[in-house]
């Protein structure tokens, strides 16, 4: 089969089918893949704005605002460099991203900030502090935890990363 000639891909499910598992859903390998993926976009985006507000002196809610702000504008742009790469257009682009990411990268900061929000004192912590550490990387391990089933869901249904996997 001439895997460049992707012609024979009649449906998306079909072209996953190296990334199913037996019953036809997401293989736990694909959702993991896809988790560490947005996770790695969330943790760069979250950390460059948790050390730009500290920097800043600012508040923990407007430091807050911009960790997850650039949680987002970092875990999209992962996704629309590369299916950039792979030949699409901005705007095709930029719906791709939007429509493999949103759910992921909300899961993950939801439950990743509900963690340090929760965990006494982190608010508070500074950047030096074992504690803002702890609980951030803490933070992240739940956020994989719980973001990697809700992946495997959505990539079984041909939604989240689905919709980038037709384009590798």
């Amino acid at each position: 089969m001439n895997h460049s000639d992707h012609s024979h891909h009649g449906d998306h499910a079909s072209h996953m089918a190296a990334g199913t598992d037996a019953a036809g859903g997401a293989s736990w390998s694909m959702a993991v893949k896809a988790t560490l993926h947005c996770l790695t976009g969330c943790a760069i985006g979250e950390i460059l704005g948790m050390v730009i507000g500290t920097a800043l002196l600012w508040g923990n809610v407007p430091t807050m605002v911009l960790a997850i702000s650039l949680a987002f504008v970092f875990g999209y742009s992962f996704t629309l460099f590369a299916v950039r790469r792979a030949g699409l257009d901005w705007k095709s682009a930029v719906r791709i991203a939007l429509a493999a990411d949103t759910v992921s990268i909300a899961v993950m900061e939801l439950v990743d900030n509900s963690i340090i929000a929760l965990t006494p004192g982190a608010m508070d912590a500074h950047l030096s502090d074992g504690l803002f550490w702890y609980a951030l990387l803490g933070g992240f391990a739940v956020a994989f935890l719980i973001t990697t089933p809700v992946n495997k869901w959505m990539i079984g249904r041909g939604k989240g990363h689905a919709v980038v996997h037709s384009l590798h």
